[in-house]
């Protein structure tokens, strides 16, 4: 297994390298942590700074979360290493175009990367093991979330890891077919696509905001515009309401109006669309 080497940025972040890849914790600006990533930095750890990093790899709740986090990507590594995966070069056509590479997993199952994204194809023996909720007929799985299908049908070409991410986006993005695989309902707070359902169910005849700014005309208030259920639809009946800026909190699937306490308004409107409206 490699080891990773931990230690203190020159601006004094918690950082760790890991062979080719550096972690580092990054505060952010209303407390807590999240994790950002570098590749291939030759400099000692002390001379890293905060411009050496990239992107957003999630939240953490401390050093020890991020210690943790270091060692899980250890594993993941020595994993990788014991499949024996096979890299090659490849004419092979894509959906996302011509294959810069390939790596071979197993028997038909194949990771390929072009210019601007990758994913898996299957041979048409390993498509017809896919489980049919999941399968695509031109055996093609992308790399953000489809090649959950692929890790879940055959476990044991993947890390611990990434049979741990397999199972997280598939129980997101596809809850029907997480269920149908283990054989059980998924809990509320499990999946976000089964949350966003009952939210839409629970609130179908709910003003749901779909837009808000602060008011210019009524000082402390946010003016929100609210659709019954949160629908986007053109045809969809819209109304405004005034709501405390200090209440007004966006939800994981919006903020629903309370109408005995956030009053409809038809004043003048901070939205541009909505200026020079009929009042009414």
């Amino acid at each position: 297994m490699p080891s990773p080497e931990l230690g203190k940025s020159a601006d004094r972040l918690i950082v760790a390298r890991l062979g080719d890849a550096a972690f580092a914790m990054i505060p952010k600006r209303n407390g807590g942590f999240f994790l950002s990533s570098g590749w291939r930095l030759p400099k000692p750890l002390s001379d890293w700074t905060r411009a050496d990093f990239y992107g957003h790899g999630g939240d953490l709740a401390d050093e020890a979360a991020f210690h943790a986090l270091v060692q899980e990507q250890a594993e993941h590594q020595a994993e990788v290493a014991a499949l024996a995966r096979r890299e090659t070069r490849s004419p092979a056509s894509t959906p996302w175009g011509p294959s810069q590479g390939a790596v071979h997993y197993g028997e038909g199952v194949v990771f390929h990367t072009t210019a601007g994204h990758g994913g898996f194809h299957l041979s048409p023996e390993r498509i017809a093991k896919v489980h049919t909720l999941l399968r695509n007929p031109a055996g093609f799985y992308e790399e953000d979330a489809a090649w959950a299908a692929v890790a879940t049908a055959w476990p044991e070409l993947f890390t611990t890891l990434e049979r741990k991410q397999a199972e997280e986006t598939l129980r997101h993005s596809w809850p029907d077919a997480w269920e149908a695989i283990h054989g059980r309902a998924l809990q509320a707070g499990k999946s976000r696509t089964r949350d966003a359902e009952g939210f839409a169910r629970d609130h179908a005849s709910d003003w749901v905001v779909i837009s808000a700014i602060y008011s210019d005309h009524n000082p402390g208030f946010t003016e929100v515009i609210a659709s019954l259920g949160g629908q986007r639809d053109h045809s969809a009946p819209e109304r405004r309401f005034l709501v405390p800026s200090k209440e007004y909190k966006l939800g994981t699937f919006g903020f629903v109006i309370d109408e005995t306490r956030h009053a409809a308004y038809d004043g003048p409107s901070s939205f541009i669309g909505w200026r020079g409206r009929a009042v009414g």
